[in-house]
């Protein structure tokens, strides 16, 4: 391991992984109370689900279509994928339990600067995603309240979108998980609906072919309707990011991570399955929604558009509940280590509340910009922009997190390697690896150019956080 002082070897207050990490410590600092509660097992669960799957499941069918039905065995490849790079956070969880997730984990292993990356990388994907939520969210409310099509109505509307969880993490971990258990029920009720309940609808006639350009390599053309969901499984990170939030993380975290994929990866595939066998081909390539025409078709009537703007609405919010929480979490473990700065420290009720405000303000900044700038509909090709550089950001602290493990695994150090398992962590580490790089390429080129601006703005900031840090210790040695 690199020689980097306190990033390598820090002393016992500063690891937190040991009573720092522990239910009986964190009540001696009075952060268990009345409105903080320790996830279990389940809300750490509905934590990893509930941030997988947002409002993108309800044009994923659609989306994917014009590859024909191939494109569920892209499905099925990308699920592999992430269910490696979840057990490989279920794995380092389990060495380093505290809250931070690839901050820890990176920065244990290579230092301050990598490990401010992955914060820094992690906390813009947050805050600038969770401004597409909201804006999202709005295009489904606008089916079930008529808002006018005045701009600023529609910003009014993403801006309550954005502050309603908010408020619900200001409150406290304890209303955080009862907000992500109910949203989860509710989000998940009327999906299942679809993807069992259309099982029984089902007509193979309505699939179409297996491949729409015979031309097309089948490689190819897995790879091509990837690029569109490789974005799918985003929050594949989320209970080791708050693992210092979850009852026995060591445990529960790895345990939260692969049941969370795998509801998640249920979900996907049986309700894409659904909606192709529901729905015929012709009309699903040129359907806004998917699932809605296919509880149309299950039922007839016209009610399932209300039904699934329901649940968008509902979907979105249950991601933006959890979303805001990890948004704070990765900048108020940096600013534990000087990495960031200190008011990202102030924390109430289990939630660190600055980090939460500071995301939500700049949520809403971008917005408000969105909807400005574009007179009325928002400037769409901007603002998908910034969504896909954020989809970019994310894979930077996922390469960080399992290049951290391939270390572990390739360095010899046996107080960090099971070596009874070092083989099957190994593969598991390396498909891990291959699934991070392949989002990098889904990204675009012009998304991994505008993203590593980003990162070169991130370098100056560290810098700056660094330079004060290295003045604040020689001040004290002095």
């Amino acid at each position: 391991m690199h020689d980097t002082g306190p990033a390598s070897t820090p002393a016992p207050a500063d690891r937190g992984d040991t009573a720092a990490d522990t239910g009986e410590a964190i009540e001696q600092r009075g952060e268990i109370g009345k409105h903080a509660r320790r996830f279990g097992l389940p809300i750490a669960t509905c934590l990893v689900m509930g941030n997988i799957i947002g409002g993108g499941i309800f044009r994923l069918p659609h989306d994917v279509a014009s590859y024909g039905t191939i494109s569920l065995v892209a499905f099925g490849v990308l699920t592999l994928g992430a269910i490696a790079l979840a057990l490989v956070f279920g794995r380092l969880a389990q060495r380093d339990p505290r809250t931070g997730g690839p901050y820890v984990y990176a920065r244990e292993a290579f230092g301050d600067f990598a490990g401010f990356l992955a914060a820094w990388s992690y906390w813009i994907t947050s805050w600038v995603s969770n401004a597409a939520l909201a804006v999202g969210a709005v295009g489904y409310l606008n089916l079930l309240i008529d808002l006018d099509g005045h701009w600023w109505t529609m910003c009014l509307a993403a801006l309550l979108i954005q502050w309603l969880p908010g408020l619900a993490n200001l409150a406290g971990t304890r209303y955080v998980g009862a907000v992500q258990l109910v949203a989860t029920v509710l989000k998940f009720a009327p999906l299942l609906l679809v993807a069992v309940g259309g099982l029984f609808f089902f007509d193979a006639d309505n699939l179409g072919p297996f491949q729409t350009d015979p031309d097309a390599s089948p490689v190819g053309a897995v790879s091509a309707a990837a690029a569109l969901l490789l974005f799918s499984y985003l929050g594949v990170e989320s209970a080791a990011v708050s693992a210092g939030e979850v009852r026995d993380p060591r445990r529960n975290v790895g345990r939260a991570t692969i049941l969370g994929v795998l509801g998640a990866a249920f979900v996907y595939l049986l309700g894409t399955l659904a909606v192709f066998g529901t729905v015929p081909h012709e009309r699903l390539v040129d359907s806004e929604a998917p699932f809605s025409d296919a509880v149309n078709a299950m039922f007839g009537g016209t009610w399932g558009g209300s039904l699934v703007a329901v649940a968008a609405v509902v979907s979105i919010l249950g991601a933006l509940n959890g979303w805001t929480l990890l948004s704070a979490q990765a900048p108020f473990a940096a600013a534990k280590d000087g990495l960031f700065p200190t008011v990202f420290l102030k924390k109430q009720r289990g939630v660190p509340t600055a980090g939460v405000v500071i995301t939500v303000i700049l949520a809403s900044l971008l917005t408000i910009y969105n909807y400005a700038s574009g007179g009325g509909k928002g400037d769409a090709e901007v603002f998908t922009l910034l969504v896909t550089v954020t989809t970019f950001m994310a894979t930077v602290p996922y390469l960080l997190a399992t290049a951290a493990q391939i270390y572990y695994l390739l360095s010899g150090q046996g107080e960090r390697v099971n070596r009874s398992r070092l083989v099957r962590d190994s593969v598991i580490s390396a498909i891990a690896c291959a699934f991070s790089l392949w989002l990098v390429g889904g990204a675009g080129y012009a998304a991994v150019y505008q993203g590593v601006v980003f990162l070169f703005i991130g370098v100056v900031v560290y810098a700056v956080m660094s330079g004060r840090k290295k003045r604040a210790e020689s001040a004290q040695q002095g």
